[in-house]
């Protein structure tokens, strides 16, 4: 009886312990921002939570509720457009892209600013958590307040901003996770992971997960990785001051990227691609294909279009069964007066969309279209 009566209290005070309370809270417009708040009942450090773009703060109500009830105090909350957030809801993403970056990182910091002021929060113990979209807030909040000591990012994108910060934040550990079924998702995230130096940085690849959030349902130990990461680089992190890091030699990755951005440095870039390319162990992920891809598409709007070549061709060796890429460089060989290289490409890409299961099917009428126009005018020439 003695023993049945304290684990009932045990499990009651669990109960208790992850309390939920709804929040709401005022971006600097004005606007209304809904979030919720786990609380351990006790002091702690403290989590931020950030969704992904298909879905609302819900998504991570599991882990924050387990996060809770192992001590820490947790938001999740709705970006402006999301859940119960006041905001448009965008049906382009270019419109909402504009909203994103110039709204949210403020809405960000409301619910950071309101979850730090709350009793029992280790003020100096915060860390967040990113799913897709999220991955880049959570990123760029923690270059906004040094207070957030650790990451964990799931499937998603970071800004050339936020990569800057990574690249000179060596004590910043970041977790990162991602799925092969999710497109380029993997590549992403690794090579997120090549900006940043700091040692403890790990990451987590799954076979079939899906998107974010989305495997904590298929890969049940997701959930407890990330509360592990957590306890170790905040609860158990050390308390004194880290000395600073004297600045080390670039990694391949800041080299590429660094030689890609100059004027004139795409054949520097193409050194050291082929120089990875024949490492038989240990090769890293110079450049995600989407990246890549956006980055070429620059470099000719620039009037940098030899060059632009160079990198479209860098994703056709790195992804030679991806039609978007030989669309792309079939669009550098038209603009750079190459038909002939131009046609190849376009046809190259047509015939390889049936069996491209990376892209969306919406992304393949795009590619189609854009590769079928080009074959048409090329033939008539």
């Amino acid at each position: 009886m003695k023993n049945t009566f304290f684990a009932l209290m045990f499990a009651l005070s669990s109960t208790a312990v992850a309390a939920q309370t709804p929040v709401t809270l005022k971006a600097p417009d004005g606007l209304t921002l809904k979030a919720t708040y786990y609380s351990p009942g006790k002091p702690g450090p403290g989590l931020v939570l950030l969704h992904q773009c298909n879905q609302d703060r819900g998504a991570w109500a599991g882990f924050a509720s387990k996060a809770a009830a192992r001590g820490y105090h947790v938001i999740a909350m709705d970006f402006r457009g999301f859940g119960e957030s006041e905001g448009p809801r965008f049906s382009s993403a270019p419109e909402q892209q504009s909203v994103v970056a110039g709204k949210w990182p403020s809405d960000v910091d409301a619910a950071f600013t309101w979850l730090t002021g709350q009793p029992g929060v280790d003020k100096n113990k915060i860390g967040a958590a990113g799913a897709s979209c999220g991955v880049n807030q959570a990123v760029l909040l923690s270059s906004r307040h040094p207070e957030v000591k650790s990451l964990a990012l799931l499937s998603g994108p970071v800004t050339p901003p936020g990569r800057a910060h990574l690249q000179k934040s060596p004590t910043l550990p970041l977790l990162a996770a991602a799925s092969l079924d999710d497109g380029d998702a993997v590549n992403t995230m690794r090579w997120i992971l090549g900006w940043s130096r700091d040692p403890r940085n790990t990451f987590l690849e799954f076979k079939a997960a899906g998107h974010g959030t989305d495997m904590f349902a298929v890969e049940k130990g997701l959930e407890p990785e990330l509360l592990d990461w957590f306890e170790v680089t905040l609860v158990h992190a050390q308390t004194a001051e880290t000395a600073p890091m004297e600045p080390g030699k670039p990694t391949p990755i800041e080299e590429f990227w660094t030689a890609l951005a100059k004027p004139g440095g795409a054949s520097k870039a193409r050194g050291i691609y082929d120089a990875n390319r024949k490492r038989d162990t240990g090769r890293l992920v110079l450049f995600p294909e989407a990246e890549l891809n956006a980055y070429g598409y620059q470099m000719m709007q620039e009037g940098r279009g030899k060059e632009a070549i160079i990198a479209f061709q860098m994703n056709v060796d790195e992804f030679p069964q991806s039609a978007n890429v030989h669309d792309s460089l079939s669009d550098a060989y038209l603009a750079d007066g190459n038909k002939v290289e131009a046609l190849r490409h376009a046809e190259r890409a047509l015939a390889l969309l049936a069996n491209d299961t990376r892209i969306p099917d919406q992304m393949k009428a795009l590619v189609r279209e854009s590769a079928q126009k080009k074959v048409e005018q090329l033939k008539k020439q």
